[in-house]
Parts: structure tokens; sequence; C-alpha cells
């Protein structure tokens, strides 16, 4: 059976997700490392600010990439987008973040990086769903 228009367009919308996703991995763990190790912050503290800045990056690369195929209809809803994606991809990567990274360091003794590094991947398939569906449609509800 041949895939559908839509079934492409989001197999492509998944890995450009991906692809920022990616380089938002490497600004959180980078932005972690820096803050734990050189700033004195608490692991908790640190991952925090992280995921921070990596969710404002995160939403202007998919603005600009995943999603520009949903361009936003002016400020208001560029300022509504940015607000749910805080919400929605942050209250999901915070509490994940937090929670699982808090778990996998003191429970199963894995070191703050990998700890956080597998938290992040168990937080993207949620994210990209509360993105595609909620975050980036259009004011009109869903396009094609």
């Amino acid at each position: 059976m041949k895939p559908t228009h839509e079934a492409k367009r989001t197999r492509k919308r998944w890995l450009e997700f991906g692809t920022v996703g990616l380089i938002g991995v490497g600004v959180q763990l980078g932005i972690l490392h820096v803050l734990a190790r050189y700033g004195g912050m608490a692991p908790m503290g640190a991952t925090a600010a992280a995921l921070e800045v990596t969710l404002v990056h995160n939403f202007l690369w998919h603005e600009q990439l995943t999603w520009r195929d949903r361009p936003s209809s002016g400020v208001s809803e560029r300022v509504r987008r940015f607000i749910t994606f805080h919400a929605a991809n942050g209250g999901v990567s915070l509490a994940g973040n937090l929670v699982l990274t808090g778990v996998l360091l003191h429970y199963a003794g894995l070191p703050l990086m990998g700890a956080n590094l597998f938290a992040i991947c168990a937080c993207s398939v949620a994210n990209f769903f509360l993105a595609d569906h909620w975050v980036f449609q259009a004011m009109g509800g869903p396009q094609a």
C-alpha cells in the first residue's frame, strides 16, 4: 500500500523535528555541562536552566523549518504558539527531564549526562504530537 501525502508529510516533519531536536540536545547538554561543572549549579537547577534555553531554541527552529508550511497569521498567533509550545513541550520536557533525570541519577546510578539524555529521548514522541496537533495548528484548525 502506497503511503498517503499526509503520511509522507508527517514522516518528513518527524525527521525535521528530530533534526531540530538533535541540535537542541547538543544545546541542552552543553549548557547543562557548563552550568553544573563550571557554574556550580545543582544538577536539577542546571537541568531546568538548560531546558529553558533549549525550548526557545527549538521553538524558533520548529517555526522556521518543521512547521514552515503552517505560518503564523500574525504576531498574536506567534505569541500564542510560543506560549502553547512552552506549556506543552516545556511541561512535558520539564516534568519529564526533572523526574526522569532525578530518578535515573539517584536511583539507577546513571551519570548526570546519561540520565538527562535518556529523559530527553523519552519526552520527544509526546512533544512531537503536542506540537503537531496543538501548537502549530493554524487558528482556523488543521491544515493539510
